[in-house]
C-alpha cells in the first residue's frame, strides 16, 4: 500500500509531521516547477534514506532587484503530484510570511567562495541562498540533503556553511541531468522560445569543446576560457556574462590546471540567463 504524502504549510505543521518520520531523513529543497533534475535528487534520497522530505519555496531573498522573481514559473499542483508519484513522505510549502516575518533581521553570509562567479554576477544571491537553506535545515533536521551539480557554486557554498555551522547533515551533490541535446535541465528553460531553445545548446557545446581540449592535453586555463568564449560568440542569440576555469574547491581562477577544476559559465540567451558547468581532473 503506497504511503500517504503529508503536506505541511506552517512551521508547526512541519514539526508535527517531522516527529512522525522514523529512521534517516533525506531532504530535497526546491523552488518548485519540478523537472527530471529535481526528481533525480528525490530518487537518490529515496534510495539512501528511510524517509524523504521535499520543500517548495520560491525564495525572494536570492533574487536581485531586476531578476525574475515575479515571473519565476510556478505550478504547485503539478509539483505535488510529481512528488507523490515519487513516494515523498512529507512536502513543506511555507509562505513568504512564515519564512520572513515582519522585522526579520538575521542573515547567513559565507565569505570567500561567494565573491566569485555567480556571487560577483548576482550580488546578495548567496546571502539569500545560505539564509534560506539554514532555515530549511533547522526546520526539517534531515540526515542528508541533496543538491544538483548544475548549481556547482551553490553546492560548494552550502557544503562550507554546513561544516562551519556544525549541522549534522551530509551534503550529497548529484550529477546534472540534461536534455537529449545536452541542455542542462532548469526551471528557467520554459522561458525560451523555439529559436532560443535551440541556441541554448551552445553552453554545453562550449563546455564540451573545452573538455575535449583538456582531454587532448591542454592545461592552460586561459586557452580553455578563450575556447569556450569563442564557441559562445559563434551563436548570435547568446551573450556571454562570464566563462571560468577555476579551482574546484576555492573557485579561484586558474592559470594552469593541475588538479580538479570547475569549468563554468553564465550566458544570456535572449533575456534568459542560463548557467552550466562540468568538472575536469
Amino acid at each position: 500500500m503506497p504511503r500517504q504524502m503529508i503536506l505541511a504549510t506552517t512551521l508547526d505543521e512541519l514539526r508535527t509531521a517531522r516527529r512522525l518520520l522514523e529512521g534517516t531523513v533525506g531532504f530535497v529543497p526546491t523552488m518548485g516547477y519540478l523537472h527530471e533534475g529535481h526528481l533525480s535528487l528525490v530518487r537518490r534520497a529515496r534510495a539512501e534514506c528511510d524517509r524523504v522530505v521535499a520543500s517548495i519555496f520560491v525564495n525572494p531573498t536570492q533574487f536581485g532587484p531586476h531578476e525574475d522573481l515575479a515571473r519565476y514559473p510556478r505550478d504547485l499542483q503539478r509539483d505535488l503530484s510529481l512528488l507523490e508519484s515519487e513516494e515523498v513522505d512529507l512536502v513543506w510549502t511555507p509562505t513568504e510570511e512564515e519564512m520572513y516575518p515582519p522585522g526579520y533581521a538575521t542573515w547567513i553570509e559565507v565569505e570567500g567562495l561567494t565573491r566569485r562567479l555567480e556571487g560577483a554576477a548576482r550580488p546578495g544571491h548567496f546571502r539569500g541562498v545560505a539564509t534560506i537553506v539554514t532555515k530549511l535545515f533547522n526546520a526539517v533536521q534531515p540526515h542528508k540533503a541533496y543538491f544538483g551539480q548544475k548549481d556547482a557554486q551553490q553546492a560548494l557554498v552550502i557544503r562550507c556553511m554546513t561544516r562551519d555551522l556544525n549541522f549534522p547533515i551530509e551534503i550529497v551533490v548529484c550529477p546534472t541531468v540534461r536534455e537529449p541535446d545536452g541542455l542542462a535541465m532548469s526551471s528557467r528553460n520554459v522561458y525560451l522560445n523555439p529559436q532560443e531553445r535551440q541556441a541554448a545548446t551552445v553552453l554545453f557545446r562550449a563546455l564540451q569543446a573545452a573538455q575535449a581540449a583538456y582531454q587532448q592535453g591542454e592545461r592552460n586555463a586561459e586557452v580553455l576560457r578563450t575556447l569556450m568564449a569563442e564557441v559562445i560568440a559563434s551563436e548570435p542569440l547568446a551573450q556571454m556574462q562570464y566563462v571560468s576555469v577555476a579551482d574546484y574547491d576555492t573557485l579561484e581562477e586558474l592559470q594552469t590546471i593541475s588538479g580538479k577544476a570547475l569549468l563554468s559559465m553564465a550566458v544570456f540567451i535572449g533575456n534568459t540567463r542560463l548557467i552550466d558547468n562540468i568538472v575536469v581532473g
